[in-house]
């Protein structure tokens, strides 16, 4: 096992980049290294793995992957960083394989990465956690699974289930692509600076989508409309995207989900049934 950065070396790097932690971007650097193999651990990287990490920081998790022998790609939006992390990580871990890439991760495409990932690894960014997650899965095929660090709130949407008081639109977007699972919980103290939310990480592994882009496509048009007003019955919250109330009715019925259901309590594979029946109907 190589070294990994400590609270003294995060701040030092911190310092000499002139970096101060933004709010606005959502960083908050891990500076423990138990945390940071667990975090590796967890999301099954080993020498095989293409892993691409989102939010690099100051290289704490990149160089927590790089040391498996993984083949680790690296998207962060701040340029400081972006060109700090390959000298940081060549200093510590010469044989590492690292490319950074200076993006923001909410734009990025295949054509911007220089191997198509099978692992995401990240510390998330708190604020834009869901969309860089939906972003990367329908850009990237190839991600065969996922383990995040994310604020806690998010997490337990993330891998609700219907029914669930947290279950909403993301949980039913994030399972279209395969299953969520809590993998355990992160202490405040091993970030800098110590964040006001609590965080858990998530484990993903990804299933046989359901369907094509333009199923997809129509699927979260619905699960948009379903969620936009909590406890409306469907065919009141659908009634928007299916001609009515009327009609939302009787496209539910057809498609054997209860017009006074509400989508709290429907699953993905409900709504991807209903979708087929709204696009079979034209």
């Amino acid at each position: 096992m190589g070294a990994l950065l400590g609270p003294a070396e995060i701040r030092d790097l911190a310092a000499k980049l002139d970096v101060t932690p933004t709010k606005k971007l959502g960083q908050n650097f891990v500076h423990d290294a138990n945390t940071v193999r667990r975090i590796v651990a967890s999301g099954r990287v080993d020498a095989d793995s293409r892993v691409l990490e989102i939010g690099p920081g100051l290289g704490s998790l990149t160089l927590g992957l790089t040391e498996t022998g993984a083949s680790v790609t690296a998207v962060e939006i701040d340029g400081r960083l972006a060109a700090q992390l390959p000298a940081t990580v060549a200093a510590m871990q010469p044989e590492a394989r690292l490319r950074v890439v200076h993006q923001d991760a909410l734009t990025v495409a295949a054509s911007d990465l220089p191997e198509a990932p099978t692992h995401v690894v990240a510390n998330l960014p708190y604020n834009v956690s869901v969309p860089v997650l939906l972003h990367l899965l329908a850009t990237f095929p190839s991600i065969e699974r996922a383990l995040v660090m994310v604020q806690a709130e998010v997490g337990y949407r993330l891998a609700a289930d219907p029914g669930n008081k947290v279950y909403g639109a993301p949980s039913v977007k994030a399972a279209w692509y395969g299953s969520w699972s809590i993998a355990g919980q992160v202490s405040r103290q091993v970030f800098w600076p110590v964040p006001n939310v609590d965080s858990v990480l998530v484990g993903f592994d990804r299933g046989e989508q359901p369907g094509d882009e333009a199923l997809r496509s129509r699927v979260f048009v619905l699960v948009d409309a379903a969620f936009q007003q909590r406890r409306k019955m469907l065919r009141q919250s659908l009634s928007g995207v299916l001609g009515g109330s009327a009609r939302a009715a009787e496209v539910l019925t057809a498609a054997g989900i209860d017009p006074t259901a509400r989508g709290e309590v429907i699953g993905v594979d409900d709504f991807v049934r209903l979708a087929r029946t709204v696009l079979a109907a034209g």
